[in-house]
């Protein structure tokens, strides 16, 4: 009937299902979004420039679905499972439908396993386990993807020591509304570190249509799947799901939907909700695999109360918190220790890290208090002194360079000396 925006109003579908693919006669596919009294509202995964008035729309009678399973490790695709990479064709895989439901709660284990990052302040103080959701937010330019990218990096390690194939840790890294020269850079730092090969790259760049930047996040936890329910484990990151709300927004305006808060549509909780609860921890009775999800929000001037971070805030498992300021004061990873939190604790931490941890986030928080009344006075009594001398020192020891993350057994050596 008419189309425009990338959105198509097609008449005469009438037994069509939500969330269904259907096919125009350019070859264009589309993902019907709005069933309506009069038409069908259908956004348009590509260009909409060869679509017409008048033209033909087939049903193809399936609910979006994506390529998964080993056959995908190594390669780069796209929001709909198709490679981008030049490597030829996918062989042997199977698909598996974009959006399913979560595993309900008798399926679920609670998370005891870590999930090692190779970050000292990590593993330390805010640790992360295999099932959990920890949310990496932060400015733009304060060092997220390098958190991520880093935990990709340090399951090479932790994959050759891995005795059996259910303790190896397979990574999903979905790019959403990025640069094309970020995926790029990426697809080159992942195989120089050999960490290509258990490794899948989900695309939707920022010159990808707003469709595929919100489809993205949802294949990517689908092929990450395929793991959790053989048994075996997933890391999956969204960078960044600001990003797929932003693209949601704009798919929900042109198919008219009323707009709430910040003109985001009334249902962008549940959006990432759906996607996030899908992270769990596989009973032993299920199979005891694992998918965790690291989801990146990009905040605007360090305001963690704008409405996506505190939607995604109460939906995952803790956070970790970076901050311009201590990124332009050389601490790096800039985590703000005090707002970072991991609600799993140390139930996802080694016995040995627990121990030599001890007080250090207290210590810190202690110090961040003194530190302010230090500046006034310089006649302080020996023992105020020396908790601004211990903290100083202990804000040295999280400090790494990128890509270059450390052992388990050196991260426990540095700590326990410090």
């Amino acid at each position: 009937v008419s189309v425009g925006d990338g959105i198509a109003r097609v008449y005469g579908l009438n037994e069509i299902q939500a969330g269904e693919m259907v096919e125009f006669a350019s070859g264009v596919k589309g993902i019907a979004l709005n069933l309506e009294n009069e038409n069908v509202g259908i956004v348009v995964f590509g260009s909409d420039t060869a679509i017409k008035e008048g033209d033909l729309v087939k049903r193809t009678g399936s609910i979006v679905d994506v390529p998964a399973g080993k056959a995908m490790l190594g390669r780069v695709v796209d929001a709909l499972g198709v490679p981008i990479d030049g490597k030829g064709a996918l062989s042997n895989h199977e698909r598996r439908r974009v959006d399913v439901k979560a595993p309900g709660i008798i399926e679920r284990k609670s998370v005891h396993e870590p999930m090692q990052t190779g970050l000292k302040a990590v593993n330390s103080l805010v640790p992360i386990g295999r099932g959990q959701r920890e949310l990496i937010i932060g400015d733009r330019q304060t060092g997220k993807t390098a958190i991520a990218i880093d935990t990709i990096l340090n399951q090479k390690q932790m994959n050759e020591r891995g005795t059996s194939e259910s303790e190896t840790l397979y990574c999903v890294y979905v790019a959403i509304g990025q640069k094309r020269s970020t995926v790029a850079q990426l697809v080159q730092i992942l195989p120089e570190a050999n960490a290509l090969e258990y490794s899948i790259l989900v695309a939707a760049t920022a010159s990808d249509p707003a469709p595929l930047q919100f489809l993205a996040p949802y294949s990517g936890c689908a092929m990450g799947e395929y793991f959790r329910d053989n048994g075996m484990h997933a890391l999956i990151i969204y960078d960044d799901l600001s990003k797929q709300a932003v693209a949601y927004r704009q798919m929900s305006l042109l198919l008219r939907r009323p707009p709430g808060r910040e003109a985001f549509p009334g249902d962008v909780f549940y959006l990432h909700s759906r996607l996030l609860e899908r992270a769990a921890k596989r009973s032993d009775q299920t199979g005891a695999g694992s998918s965790t999800a690291l989801p990146v929000i990009e905040t605007q001037a360090g305001d963690v109360s704008a409405y996506i971070p505190t939607n995604v805030i109460p939906i995952t498992d803790g956070q970790i918190c970076l901050e311009t300021e201590l990124f332009y004061r050389g601490i790096r990873p800039a985590i703000n220790v005090g707002l970072s939190v991991s609600r799993v604790g140390s139930a996802a931490q080694l016995k040995a890290m627990k121990q030599v941890r001890g007080s250090s986030k207290l210590e810190l928080a202690q110090y961040r208090e003194v530190a302010a009344f230090a500046q006034f006075g310089s006649d302080l009594d020996a023992a105020t002194q020396a908790l601004p001398n211990r903290g100083a020192r202990l804000t040295e020891v999280p400090k790494q360079p990128q890509y270059s993350p450390l052992p388990i057994e050196k991260q426990i050596v540095v700590i326990y000396a410090a």
